[in-house]
């Protein structure tokens, strides 16, 4: 991969302009390298990932199932990479509806954009009801149900949309805050695990391979055409981790110098969550103890960790999944107003009229912040009412980024030779090799749903379609496709000019009428 210079004193900050695409500058650009970082590294959250989904990993493919997340983490990066080199080139917010729209055609990128939506309104309840279903009954020491997980839930989201619709800057600051402390505080429980497990020799290496109540006959077997293999599951580990760190190019029009460092955020979040998250993972399994009997615990990563350091720490771990949780939940929020309102602003979204404009008090989308909290707290009304409601928001939002990954990528590989110049991030010679990775990994990603236990969220996936067919008929019939043309700088320069005539016209009625 190619990293270009800075450019020379005096130019303008690369990709800094949204002139070209036709735009104006809306929103206030004040988002620094380690709070575009802190976005995509919130939003992918390890210890949200880890907490939730270790204990599904323990049921489905035993202990030994952390050995999928290498090859989750190799797969991102290689499309981290690609969505870099895009990000570069159009570093526009809206990223996968932008890129579609503008090097396919409007319809795709359209309908990449509904999924986009879909998904970040689905993902940021099952984020936030881990919070209410299986962090604070065991923080607090209440017994959770149906009824104030919902209402729980409920709260935290109105929490985060008033951040996220009154302040973009106290939103980067309290998520800058949180992602500092899982950084530290993940590194230090890794430290402490090992270095504790170790001098009271409760470590178990034969943990690292065990299949747990996994039988290890057909242990590596693809499954059947309608169920995934016991360590094919093991990839929704990483599968539900690693995701959300394209977050980052949804606040590109906010972002100082975007073409370069969003790019470097998106591919540094995935490494970072990576690497440290297996370290984690290891450490975690290596103190498992009986992975039996620890599988049928509902908090097991709190368990090892209270059973090995104490309740103390194994409080403040809680305590961390909590702030970690929670920054996960804003940043999604705020990635799903963002794109609510570059959708609107193209008038492709349904009640644009409203939702494409910025506050002129907050400087953020408020309207838009409204609409993604009111979806959100329907979507959790559906969901909650169901026993395994948790599962059915994990898998949904698990399958949708595949598919938005998947068509990004396969547009990437199509439009390559006619990509627009990069601004900032270039993948160079290693381009074929990252683009064979890519689509590998996603095409074995999407065969993990072929499971039965995956009905559910392709239902929910096909009413999104649905109700997306519907509007984007409406939008057809309104607009036709010549409608559907994305702006451009012709765009830019025409609106520039009618204000420009609108002010000489003020300027003459006002001498008239002093004369």
């Amino acid at each position: 991969m190619t990293q270009y210079s800075p450019p020379a004193p005096g130019n303008q900050e690369s990709g800094a302009s949204v002139a070209e695409f036709g735009y104006k500058q809306a929103m206030k650009r004040g988002t620094g390298r380690f709070a575009s970082f802190a976005v995509a590294f919130a939003f992918v959250s390890i210890a949200t990932g880890i907490f939730t989904t270790y204990g599904s990993v323990l049921n489905t493919s035993g202990p030994a199932g952390i050995w999928t997340w290498p090859i989750v983490i190799i797969g991102q990066l290689a499309v981290a990479f690609i969505f870099g080199s895009l990000a570069a080139r159009i570093p526009v917010t809206g990223y996968s509806y932008q890129w579609m729209s503008r090097l396919a055609n409007p319809v795709l990128g359209w309908i990449i954009g509904w999924v986009s939506f879909s998904f970040l309104a689905v993902v940021v309840v099952a984020v936030d009801y881990t919070i209410a279903s299986t962090v604070m009954p065991v923080l607090l020491g209440y017994e959770g149900t149906a009824l104030n997980a919902w209402v729980i839930t409920g709260v935290v989201i109105m929490c985060q949309a008033l951040l996220v619709g009154l302040s973009t800057k106290w939103t980067e600051r309290v998520n800058n805050f949180a992602v500092t402390a899982e950084l530290i505080g993940m590194i230090a429980l890794v430290l402490l695990l090992l270095i504790v497990g170790f001098i009271a020799k409760e470590v178990n290496f034969a943990n690292l391979f065990s299949t747990g109540a996994i039988p290890s006959e057909g242990y590596l077997s693809m499954g059947t055409l309608t169920s995934a293999g016991p360590w094919m599951l093991g990839f929704l580990l990483g599968a539900f981790t690693i995701v959300g760190f394209e977050s980052a190019a949804n606040l590109a029009e906010e972002t100082k110098d975007p073409a370069r460092v969003v790019p470097r955020a998106m591919w540094q979040a995935v490494l970072a969550s990576g690497v440290l998250g297996f370290l984690f993972l290891v450490a975690v399994t290596l103190l498992a103890g009986d992975p039996v009997e620890l599988a049928k615990s509902g908090t097991p990563v709190a368990d090892v960790i209270s059973r090995s350091l104490g309740p103390v720490v194994g409080t403040a771990l809680l305590v961390l999944v909590v702030i970690a949780i929670f920054a996960c939940g804003m940043v999604i929020l705020m990635t799903g107003v963002r794109l609510v309102w570059a959708m609107s602003r193209d008038q492709r979204f349904p009640g644009w009229q409203g939702l494409h404009k910025v506050s002129p008090r907050f400087g953020t989308p408020l309207n838009a912040t409204v609409f993604m909290f009111v979806i959100g707290e329907l979507i959790l009304a559906v969901f909650s009412t169901r026993t395994d409601a948790l599962f059915g928001l994990f898998a949904a939002a698990t399958l949708l980024p595949a598919i938005i990954y998947t068509g990004t990528v396969i547009m990437y590989v199509v439009k390559r030779k006619s990509l627009p110049p990069s601004k900032g991030f270039d993948l160079g010679r290693w381009e074929i090799p990252v683009i064979v990775v890519a689509l590998i990994w996603l095409a074995f990603e999407l065969l993990l749903f072929r499971d039965a236990s995956f009905v559910e969220p392709w239902v929910y996936v096909l009413i999104m379609l649905a109700i997306g067919a519907v509007y984007f008929a409406y939008l057809l019939f309104t607009k036709g496709t010549k409608g559907l043309v994305m702006p451009d700088m012709h765009s830019i320069d025409a609106e520039l000019t009618a204000d420009a005539a609108g002010a000489a016209k003020g300027r003459r009625t006002e001498g008239t009428h002093r004369r």
